[in-house]
């Protein structure tokens, strides 16, 4: 069964300008990459499968055989992990060959082989209350405020995960029962949907629901069978996809990573049927990120939602660059890549694809414990919280295990005789129709070049393309066996080596890098550092009460920027930077302590006359987050859930970059915060200084604490007010519950941000 040929009964029906390889023709070579993949190998093999089918087990009627693993797994979204691990572990087989990840992937199958046997209808439901869910739904009784379906987390969304693990089970690692299992699932999901009308489905695609359309799209195209194909089709969530298709941007203040999977659906959608406006929202929707969204790690989202276009500047604060949007980004990448005929687009994805492999990716996981990150934050004094091996599991532990394993997806297409490089990887191609390897040999980016061995047991005609990257400082130099080659092309082109090629042929690319500067669009005083493509990351004190600055009175950034002392680090002068001297090296490479990627650029005049407000302010910050004991992102699914926030007609929104939510008459919403037993303790909530007529209570544990009357007081800013707790409230206690409550007619906040915090 295993390792079964996967021919699809469905091709594509679009042209694909170039392919991509299939996992195991490329291989991934010694270098910081190899390091990442190791560590994800190694962790994979930690983990046991029986405690990641406990919850299926239980749910299908079995006896569990091992504990629940911790964090999500144990939470509402039970079982999304497994659909990961089963991925991941079909993927690094198919890359490294290690034997003991089948082993383990067809004993899971095998396993929810049976729950689905025990279950009775096809369902595989590891989360609790999920067949409850479905009955409701099954029955026309939908609901949803947007983060939940009929009171469940995002039920769709494991379902996704559990469907896409088994089809890459059989895809990836040839196993013919995982198919079944997942055509099971999907029939199931037939059933169960059959009977709603156009209208509740939307109302149920208002809950995130991952890639439904595209593992439906996979198993049609897998298949033949059509129902999948309509099922898929079903999936389109109107609200966002019909304006991105029409050009019209919507993404402001939505959940960020639950719109991406839904493009790469329509994306893969577009390949099986040629429908032209799921081409049209792809692209526009990939646009749009990469242009108005996007950090210099290659990252979008703050507290996981879109913001306003190019506006970044405000949004650096707190949790910045979730990992598993850059993960679904760089999927939608390499479809859009494949169907590229304009060459200047083709780089512009090549270089993201780039961009977000090494700052991002590669710098989300720790290279020797193979632990994520779910936030690769890029904020002025930021750190890297990596997960623990069994009690986290976030979504982007998840995508992590993925992550480490996909190296291989992008840095290699082909086309004909053409074979397209398009990432400095150390790796190997296997090219079976033209019976050569290509293998690429560099230290890259500590060393600003690359080798390509050819290796053929008879002479080889096809065209070697090399990008040659928007970031090359000087021109390109290239030898064929040792013999200088002309260079046809400038930076953000190909150039191409076509030729008859013989095994022990050797090409060898110089693509100086050089220091430069990226400053964020609409703060052109605020700048991240690159050398190439490689972002650099300024170690901070987190002691500090102020942020690093440059004050260099425009003079060019390698004037201020030198080389320092191991690869890739670099120091600034002592004086330019302020207070003190910075240490910089590549973002991939921090794992420890505090860190900066974006600094403030002044000269002398703007500095003096701001020195005192920027002080003041950091100052500020500094000692309210010193004081904190917790604080919630209002607004944001996954603060408001580990905040246990519960509402009544209570809506969330967004506005000038920051996430919302109010009450209308006769709602509330309310949350648990951390307080310290022994106080005293201050609560401060943040509010939008031109809202008025807004009247409500605050309550802390049933307790009146003030009553708000909003009146535009504060023109076209933020404002804070500290409201002390009486010490009897919090005494003894571990948290406590604030709840916000309309006067009549009236409306509870907008409230933008709420913490507990120390008394001075």
């Amino acid at each position: 069964m295993a390792n079964a040929p996967v021919t699809p009964a469905v091709q594509d029906q679009i042209r694909h300008v170039v392919r991509t390889f299939a996992p195991g023709e490329v291989t991934i070579l010694e270098g910081p990459f190899k390091l990442a993949e190791q560590a994800d190998l190694k962790y994979l093999l930690s983990l046991d499968p029986n405690r990641f089918l406990s919850g299926f087990r239980s749910e299908a009627g079995l006896e569990p055989k091992a504990k629940k693993y911790g964090g999500w797994e144990s939470q509402g979204v039970a079982g999304q992990t497994l659909g990961h691990w089963l991925t991941a572990c079909a993927l690094m087989h198919k890359v490294t060959g290690e034997p003991k990840l089948i082993e383990r992937l067809s004993y899971a199958v095998d396993e929810l082989a049976e729950c689905q046997r025990a279950s009775g209808d096809g369902a595989l439901i590891a989360y609790p209350d999920g067949k409850k869910i479905f009955r409701e739904i099954a029955a026309g009784d939908v609901r949803s405020q947007g983060f939940d379906l009929n009171g469940g987390w995002v039920p769709w969304y494991t379902n996704h995960k559990v469907l896409a693990g088994l089809i890459d089970a059989y895809r990836y690692a040839g196993n013919g029962k995982a198919l079944g299992v997942a055509t099971g699932f999907a029939d199931w999901a037939i059933d169960v949907t059959k009977n709603l009308t156009p209208a509740q489905w939307q109302t149920m695609l208002s809950a995130e629901h991952g890639g439904m359309n595209e593992v439906l799209a996979e198993l049609y195209a897998i298949t033949g069978e059509k129902k999948y194909l309509e099922l898929a089709r079903k999936f389109h969530h109107d609200m966002v996809l019909i304006p991105l298709a029409e050009g019209r941007d919507v993404l402001p203040g939505l959940h960020a990573n639950t719109q991406i999977p839904k493009l790469i659906g329509l994306a893969r959608l577009y390949e099986l049927d040629g429908d032209e406006s799921d081409r049209r929202a792809a692209t526009f929707f990939w646009n749009t990120v990469v242009d108005t969204q996007t950090f210099a790690n290659g990252g979008n989202s703050t507290g996981e939602h879109f913001g306003k276009p190019h506006a970044l500047g405000d949004r650096l604060k707190g949790d910045t660059a979730e990992t598993c949007n850059t993960y679904n980004m760089l999927k939608l990448t390499r479809h859009l890549f494949t169907w590229e005929t304009d060459p200047a687009a083709q780089m512009k994805l090549a270089d993201y694809a780039e961009r977000a492999t090494f700052n991002h990716i590669l710098a989300s996981v720790h290279p020797k414990t193979g632990m994520v990150v779910y936030y690769c934050r890029v904020g002025q004094g930021s750190k890297k919280d990596f997960s623990t091996p069994f009690d986290s599991f976030w979504c982007c532990v998840g995508t992590g295990m993925e992550n480490h394993a996909r190296y291989a997806d992008a840095i290699y297409f082909k086309s004909g005789d053409t074979l397209t490089v398009n990432q400095f990887i150390a790796s190997e191609v296997t090219w079976a129709e033209k019976g050569a390897t290509v293998r690429q040999e560099t230290k890259f980016p500590d060393e600003p070049k690359t080798s390509f061995v050819i290796k053929s047991d008879q002479a080889a005609a096809f065209t070697l393309r090399l990008r040659y990257p928007n970031w090359a400082m000087a021109d390109a130099k290239i030898t064929v066996n040792g013999e200088s080659a002309n260079v046809h092309g400038k930076p953000g082109s190909y150039i191409e080596l076509k030729r008859t090629w013989k095994s022990g042929d050797r090409v060898e690319l110089a693509l100086p890098m050089g220091l430069r500067t990226e400053a964020l669009p609409d703060v052109a005083t605020r700048q991240a550092i690159f050398v190439g493509p490689i972002l650099l990351a300024g170690q901070v004190s987190a002691k500090s009460t102020e942020h690093p600055v440059i004050v260099d009175d425009g003079k060019p950034v390698e004037a201020w920027l030198k080389p320092n002392q191991g690869e890739l680090m670099f120091a600034t002068a002592s004086d330019v930077s302020r207070p003190e001297a910075i240490e910089l090296k590549p973002f991939f490479r921090v794992t420890e302590g505090h860190y900066s990627v974006y600094f403030d650029r002044f000269n002398a005049h703007q500095w003096e006359a701001r020195q005192a407000e920027h002080r003041a302010e950091q100052e500020r910050l500094a000692d309210l987050e010193a004081r904190t004991i917790d604080e919630v992102e209002i607004g944001a699914m996954q603060p408001e859930r580990d905040h246990e926030l519960t509402s009544e007609k209570s809506t969330v929104g967004e506005h000038a970059g920051r996430k919302w939510r109010h009450a209308d008459s006769g709602g509330f919403f309310e949350f648990t915060m951390k307080v310290d037993p022994q106080g005293p303790n201050d609560l401060v909530l943040t509010y939008w200084g031109e809202d008025t007529g807004r009247d409500f209570d605050v309550l802390v544990d049933g307790q009146k604490l003030a009553t708000v009357n909003l009146k535009a007081e504060h023109p076209d800013a933020f404002f804070d007010v500290t409201y002390p707790l009486d010490p009897a409230w919090t005494s003894g206690k571990a948290s406590v519950r604030v709840r916000l409550r309309p006067h009549e007619k009236k409306t509870a906040g907008g409230l933008y941000g709420a913490r507990i915090v120390r008394q001075k």
